[in-house]
């Protein structure tokens, strides 16, 4: 018999159909955003599965136009002003929890990647073995936007996209497609999604944990898309030496260099980007994903939680509170950052992101012990 996410929560559903259970994101009316339910459920549902032997697959998918647009940001915010920060502390604790039972998991996960994959939707994506993406297909880790930084266990796999593309995707926010995704290596396979159908339903019927066969399966409905000519990923030589600079004050520089010899919408594009985010959740995005660079999925967790817990408590900043009240409850996308330039960020301060929190009641993420230090990606330039 499936182990079921909790009965009060109908925002998890489960589908059973012979070794394969499908979990599906249901709150199409907020995109499938994650909320505290939804995350509890996939827990019950990943960590009954994994000792379940008549389950051999997972295939996770979000019902409407979207697959998963986030974490609910906006309910964790309005918790810590009435409330405490702890609350969202337990949300991102369970959160990553989640995350790194993907990242290690022993059986086969296919995630199905319609429609829009932002931050949280991310982590119960693409920490997963197969993820599919579609022309339907939008992916972005728009965090420093909002006075955060991309977490989810993001800085292991954005440091691990070819070259330097990882700190161009996590620090702009840019949007990528189906075809970005696949060639990056965040998506695995890429199916019109006219046959997802007809994949489903050749998974469904899978009596298998063996991921060469489910690859196999996966493999007949895929195909190898063609980059837009104005895709940055054909840029990846400027990409490489503008983001592959030291600090983000270097990095601005680079680009905006690149722009007086050449003239590129990317470029304009990720140039306006960073001038808008939070100078504080640059600095500590691009060190994070550095740090990333030399670390496990589970390393990577335990130092996001540090570095979200002080983001949380408005340690050494507010602007994570200021860029939720500019873009998603005022909605005058007009957050005032402070401090507002990047050379008033200074390094001593990014390093006490990465530093305990200091509260007596405060723990650092434990995760239990696992064999896998997380998944490859295999780019597809």
């Amino acid at each position: 018999m499936a182990s079921l996410p909790p009965a009060d929560s109908d925002q998890v559903l489960v589908e059973a159909n012979g070794a394969t259970r499908t979990l599906v994101l249901n709150r199409p009316k907020q995109l499938n955003a994650l909320s505290s339910a939804m995350i509890m459920g996939f827990l019950r549902c990943f960590t009954a599965y994994e000792e379940e032997k008549g389950v051999k697959l997972l295939i996770v998918k979000g019902k409407g136009r979207a697959f998963c647009a986030g974490g609910d940001v906006a309910a964790v915010v309005q918790s810590i002003n009435n409330d405490s920060w702890k609350y969202g502390a337990h949300f991102f604790r369970n959160e990553f929890l989640l995350n790194y039972i993907i990242a290690t998991y022993s059986k086969p996960q296919v995630s199905l990647l319609t429609g829009i994959v932002m931050g949280g939707g991310a982590g119960v994506s693409i920490h997963g073995r197969f993820r599919v993406a579609t022309e339907s297909t939008v992916f972005a880790m728009p965090e420093t936007t909002l006075g955060l930084f991309p977490d989810i266990g993001a800085s292991y796999f954005l440091s691990r996209l070819p070259g330097f593309y990882g700190e161009y995707v996590g620090l702009t926010g840019v949007r990528l497609d189906g075809a970005e995704m696949l060639a990056s290596g965040l998506a695995t396979h890429f199916v019109h999604s006219d046959r997802l159908p007809l994949l489903e339903e050749s998974l469904k019927k899978a009596d298998t944990s063996d991921p060469f066969a489910i690859c196999g399966i996966i493999d007949q409905y895929s195909h190898q898309p063609s980059l837009k000519e104005n895709s940055a990923l054909n840029r990846l030589e400027i990409i490489n030496k503008c983001f592959s600079k030291r600090t983000m004050e270097e990095i601005i520089a680079s680009l905006e260099q690149e722009a007086l010899n050449v003239s590129d919408e990317w470029l304009t594009a990720a140039i306006q980007s960073l001038r808008k985010a939070s100078p504080t959740s640059l600095k500590i995005s691009l060190r994070s994903i550095r740090e990333g660079r030399m670390q496990t999925v589970g390393e990577c967790l335990r130092r996001e939680y540090r570095m979200v817990c002080h983001v949380m408590r408005g340690d050494f900043s507010r602007d994570f509170f200021e860029g939720c009240r500019a873009i998603l409850l005022d909605k005058d996308r007009n957050p005032k950052w402070m401090p507002p330039r990047l050379e008033e960020v200074h390094d001593d301060v990014v390093e006490k992101y990465l530093s305990k929190v200091d509260d007596p009641q405060w723990e650092d993420l434990d995760l239990p012990a696992k064999r896998s230090h997380g998944r490859m990606l295999v780019p597809k330039l």
